[in-house]
């Protein structure tokens, strides 16, 4: 059977997409009540024909009774589905986002010696730390499936027809999403089941709501557990046209996939990735999630139809790391100890050679990648690239021998490589405004500030809520970035007149702002062959989030 998994949310009544992200399936409700979603996150893990799904959900709404639906390619049974901690999510979004680093040029008439040729630009690596009866029905509708996980009581629903599912939740009293029964009719007639997650409000969590965009007078929203679950199917796709019932606006898609020493790319899309090793004014530091929007909104604009790949790194590893790769714990939570084995027989999966793959797509209801969204995301394999690194390349004709710093220049976009060594990283460099007491002093040698080691990375994270239209990327970047056709209006940091010598009469630069010191950047939570339990075939990490229109 086919992989056909939908992966973004149709909320039931009246979703406002500028607050909502979607995710698998779509909401729905026992009542009038507006369901919201504001930061759902899933997990796919897939190797051979074995996924693993995990999903969290963040509702907003009144503490009434409801229900989320999702179709999937086999009947599940109570053992195929259990729930989570939340914390793995956020993990995987970290690791994955793009990153923001922060550097100071060391004194160029310095030895070198003041710190380690990894700590200079290559920060060492660190340790990682119910009330249906079984049966068919008039509408058509069969319960194939019927328990209890945590706070879901679990239907598994097959369909003759999709009016007829249709049917069905309306007179289990669903609200339905005008709109929805043409969405769900390819994933009837294909022969996909639906999975209905049930909630019980006596057994939900309800915390306070502190973020924006609450419904009405709500203070509270459901703190659900996260789900999961796994199956066996052959195609790997994702069906995002189920969530387009709700939508009226934009929508972003990200895509995280994990699998053994394999990148991912979109079959039946254009693969672009995102313009990368930019180093940026210093005003970014605060406003970095509104700069990659713009940078990423841009990538689409001079690429349109494209889906933006944002990271490629084996997912044990990073450089520089926001905090601790992924580690055991994290794989065996997401579904490793199910996805080895035969079909219908989930053994344990113990390598840990994995890469980490991100994938960024944005579209709206009448306009997905490329146009009318008229198909899913199929993926296929790709070969390994790199970039985003600090490293230095040597220009044609340069001395094979010099070490020197400042006749080279950082690595540009994405190329070719042995393994996959890419990320969306961005910089900003503070030049040396010291005396420059020797003859021949070396520029451009970078690390963290008075000769420390270099800070953690901020990685952009909840894009979904970022400001838009507030960067003039033409202002901000420190480059020509040509795959954007766009024209830096600044000059590079280092291009500035050379501090005066020692003895000079032009006072130097006021002092740099002090900044506590952190350990190195780059993680490692351990080898391929020594961890075992480590997940995981094919991991796809959907996370599905709608913007504020355009």
């Amino acid at each position: 059977m086919k992989l056909k998994l939908a992966a973004l949310a149709l909320a039931v009544g009246t979703l406002t997409p500028s607050v909502a992200d979607a995710f698998c399936g779509f909401y729905v409700s026992n009542g009038d009540q507006k369901m919201f979603n504001d930061a759902t996150q899933v997990v796919l893990m897939h190797m051979n024909t074995r996924t693993v799904l995990s999903m969290q959900n963040n509702y907003k709404g009144p503490p009434e009774d409801f229900a989320l639906v999702i179709p999937v390619p086999v009947v599940l049974h109570e053992g195929d589905v259990k729930t989570l901690d939340n914390g793995v999510f956020a993990h995987v979004e970290a690791m994955g986002a793009p990153r923001l680093v922060e550097y100071w040029e060391q004194d160029p008439c310095g030895t070198g010696d003041e710190l380690s040729k990894d700590e200079r630009a290559f920060p060492p690596q660190a340790m990682a730390a119910d009330s249906a009866a079984m049966g068919s029905s008039s509408s058509g509708v069969t319960i194939e499936a019927k328990f209890t996980v945590g706070e879901y009581n679990i239907l598994i629903l097959s369909a003759k027809d999709s009016t007829g599912l249709d049917t069905w939740l309306k007179q289990e009293k669903y609200k339905i999403p005008a709109g929805a029964e043409p969405l769900l009719r390819p994933y009837v007639e294909s022969g996909m089941k639906f999975f209905v997650a049930k909630v019980d409000p006596k057994k939900v969590k309800f915390v306070p709501d502190t973020g924006p965009n609450q419904v009405g007078s709500a203070t509270r929203r459901a703190a659900l557990s996260p789900l999961r679950f796994h199956y066996d199917s052959d195609e790997f796709a994702l069906p995002i046209r189920l969530g387009l019932a709700n939508s009226s606006g934009t929508q972003d898609l990200i895509v995280n996939i994990l699998a053994p020493q394999q990148r991912y790319e979109v079959a039946n899309y254009k693969n672009v990735t995102i313009p990368t090793n930019i180093d940026v004014s210093a005003a970014m530091k605060d406003k970095f999630a509104a700069f990659y929007t713009a940078l990423f909104d841009r990538t689409v604009e001079k690429h349109p139809g494209a889906v933006v790949t944002e990271y490629a790194w084996q997912a044990t590893t990073c450089d520089p790391c926001p905090g601790p790769a992924l580690d055991q714990n994290d794989f065996l939570t997401l579904g490793a100890d199910v996805l080895g084995g035969a079909k219908g027989q989930p053994t344990l999966y113990s390598n840990a050679d994995f890469v980490l793959t991100r994938l960024h797509a944005r579209y709206g209801k009448d306009s997905g990648p490329g146009g009318t969204m008229i198909d899913d995301l199929r993926f296929k394999t790709a070969p390994p690239i790199a970039g985003g690194r600090e490293f230095l390349v040597k220009p044609a004709g340069t001395d094979p021998w010099s070490q020197d710093p400042s006749n080279m220049k950082l690595e540009e976009g994405s190329t070719p490589a042995p393994e996959n060594n890419f990320q969306g990283r961005y910089a900003i460099r503070h030049a040396w405004t010291g005396p420059v007491a020797c003859d021949k002093p070396i520029r451009k040698r970078w690390g963290g500030q008075d000769g420390r080691m270099a800070a953690a990375p901020q990685p952009a994270m909840n894009l979904a809520f970022a400001p838009r239209g507030e960067i003039k990327l033409q202002s901000v970047v420190q480059r020509d970035v040509p795959e954007l056709d766009l024209k830096s209006e600044v000059t590079a940091v280092i291009a500035t007149p050379n501090p005066p010598p020692v003895g000079s009469a032009t006072t130097p630069a006021s002092p740099r702002p002090d900044i506590r010191p952190k350990s190195g950047c780059g993680c490692q939570t351990g080898s391929p062959s020594d961890l075992g339990g480590l997940v995981m075939g094919l991991g796809v990490f959907v996370w599905v989030r709608r913007r504020r229109a355009s």
